[in-house]
């Protein structure tokens, strides 16, 4: 195992009616005007938006409102909401919605809080030096971005998608209520039930060190979502599984399953990236189409670990060789995602990438991480084109 620090500052909230708490926890954190940023319209058509309004009205608390994040956030938005935040004297930001929204909230708190560029932190070329606080009402479990450091922004000239991680962005609450959920699609539940298990994958499939704590909370998250991914499937308005997959999702990103060990893998993330940011596409989908792929290319380099995966989630038939098992637990990974209706390939995805631009994909992905990348496995430029072929 490895030395690590673990910090995990977000009050959680959680339970049923807890965005009625709105006001007293932003008082908490010292916001007196707020910039209320959330995406499309499912906020105001639900009523949220206006409870929210109502509560902060009552509460004697300023706001301004930005909608408008979209899937994939825009880092044209972002530089919106900067500006609407100084112009205004906006000391604090509410996101309320997914993890578009948080994300693209973390980005206007680093613009506000920060002199320059903003893109500069997402293009590696400097370090934030504080963030403007941020708080979550939380409409979507997914991306746990509600409790994580991180933040995904697309950039639009050039649709370059990239990451970035700061302490100072994690939220300073999270109001968690499972019925927010149950109006989502079963598309987006789906897709955010793989958001959360690939989270906690991309930190297990690690050649750098583990703890077997940590392994066992990291298969428990896994085999929970599993479970309750197919309940929701057939039971959409299942609070119990709704509320195991929402607190999973904030588990799965705020580095719980990954302490001990080197960081984790994330080249399926990085992979993903750049289909996001080329075709728009759901996060979660994409992952799903790309993990397949990903995993036959590198089980071999990590074989100990794909093995007690598939025993120990996905609980493949222990005979055979271990590369026989290992196999088999990718799989059952695929079966699964058929299960709830998401895709194992690009095609099922909805997208057909010509020969350069598969190729153009694979220099961005390697452009953004510096050349090369993985802990299963470290791939470089012609590695990533290969499984980009391969997801075809």
């Amino acid at each position: 195992m490895f030395d690590f620090n673990y910090f995990t500052p977000t009050k959680v909230v959680f339970g049923k009616n807890t965005e009625a708490k709105v006001a007293d926890l932003v008082k908490e954190f010292g916001g007196t005007k707020l910039l209320i940023h959330y995406g499309g319209g499912s906020v105001v058509r639900s009523g949220l938006l206006k409870r929210v309004t109502d509560t902060l009205d009552a509460a004697g608390i300023s706001y301004v409102t930005l909608g408008g994040a979209v899937p994939n956030p825009h880092l044209g938005l972002v530089y919106e909401g900067i500006e609407l935040c100084k112009k205004e004297g906006v000391d604090f930001l509410l996101a309320v919605g997914g993890g578009s929204a948080i994300d693209s909230a973390k980005a206007i708190g680093y613009g506000v809080a920060n002199e320059g560029d903003v893109w500069d932190f997402y293009d590696y070329k400097r370090q934030a030096k504080g963030c403007l606080p941020v708080g979550v009402i939380l409409t979507i479990a997914a991306t746990g971005s509600e409790m994580s450091d991180s933040s995904v922004i697309t950039k639009e000239d050039g649709l370059v998608k990239r990451g970035y991680s700061s302490d100072f962005g994690r939220p300073k609450f999270a109001i968690m209520n499972p019925e927010l959920t149950m109006t989502l699609p079963d598309y987006q539940t789906a897709c955010g039930c793989t958001d959360i298990m690939m989270h906690t994958m991309e930190r297990y499939f690690s050649n750098g060190g583990n703890m077997e704590i940590t392994d066992s909370l990291a298969e428990g998250l896994l085999r929970t979502v599993k479970k309750n991914a197919l309940i929701l499937y057939k039971d959409p308005k299942n609070y119990d599984a709704r509320a195991e997959v929402m607190w999973a999702g904030s588990l799965a990103h705020n580095g719980l399953t990954g302490c001990g060990n080197d960081g984790g893998d994330w080249m399926t993330h990085k992979l993903e990236h750049e289909l996001g940011g080329l075709y728009d596409v759901a996060h979660g989908a994409g992952l799903a189409a790309i993990w397949g792929s990903w995993a036959r290319y590198v089980y071999k380099n990590c074989l100990h670990r794909f093995k007690k995966f598939a025993l120990n989630v996905m609980e493949v038939e222990n005979s055979g060789s271990d590369e026989e098992i290992a196999l088999r637990g990718i799989e059952a990974v695929e079966d699964f995602y058929r299960q709830i209706e998401m895709p194992t390939n690009l095609r099922e995805l909805g997208i057909n990438p010509t020969e350069d631009e598969l190729a153009l994909m694979a220099k961005k992905c390697a452009i953004g991480v510096g050349g090369e990348k993985g802990s299963a496995k470290v791939l470089n430029e012609a590695d990533m084109l290969a499984i980009y072929k391969a997801s075809m």
